[in-house]
């Protein structure tokens, strides 16, 4: 994937109307903590554009990154996070909800797990309810840095039992100190959701 472009072009509120994009949408939900910002800045091969709290569940936006003028990743909101309020957590959770329902261009859901831990009830909750939607999420397992090349096998059957994953559902490990899994997650986005013409565009010098 080569970025030629980046710019943060929308950011939605609990009360801002969704854009109307005609470009693809790519969306990453996870936990506050699970190190979305750095998976995005990852991708967009940018160091720090997408914002990294210093306080985790601070992020109450959705932010659009237009890529290449061709194609949107999609920052949700972060969720679980003990000490936001349950009111504030709804609202959250009710604008994730409803852009999941009314996007026209959204293609994917990734949904982010630590690698390192069991999947929390709101992993459940959340892989759960995107499936609802009638969306297929593609699991990423962040952290993997953070534990032995010999744990990965078992921690993957960790995250696959403890969310009770559909058959064929994929898991790609990433780390955002090595960028391992950044190429496999761009070659997902590109031969699934994204159309051939738009996969040439992107790919272009």
């Amino acid at each position: 994937m080569i970025i030629r472009s980046i710019n943060l072009e929308t950011v939605c509120g609990v009360t801002s109307k969704l854009p109307e994009n005609d470009k693809p949408e790519i969306a990453f939900a996870g936990k506050s903590n699970v190190g979305k910002s750095s998976l995005i800045n990852g991708l967009m091969n940018r160091k720090s554009y997408a914002r990294i709290s210093a306080k985790p569940g601070k992020t109450q936006t959705i932010n659009f990154y237009n890529i290449n003028e061709q194609m949107y990743l999609v920052d949700l909101p972060g969720y679980g996070y003990a000490k936001v309020s349950a009111s504030e957590k709804e609202k959250w959770g009710k604008m994730i909800e409803r852009y999941l329902h009314q996007s026209k261009q959204l293609k994917a859901v990734f949904l982010l797990i630590d690698i390192r831990h069991a999947p929390g009830n709101n992993d459940k909750i959340m892989y759960h309810w995107i499936l609802e939607q009638g969306y297929k999420p593609i699991i990423i397992a962040t952290k993997l840095d953070k534990i032995k090349r010999s744990q990965i096998q078992k921690q993957l059957k960790i995250l696959r039992e403890g969310l009770e994953v559909l058959p064929g559902t994929e898991i790609i490990p990433y780390s955002s100190v090595t960028k391992q899994g950044r190429e496999e997650i761009w070659n997902k986005i590109e031969t699934e959701f994204l159309t051939e013409e738009k996969v040439e565009d992107l790919n272009a010098e």
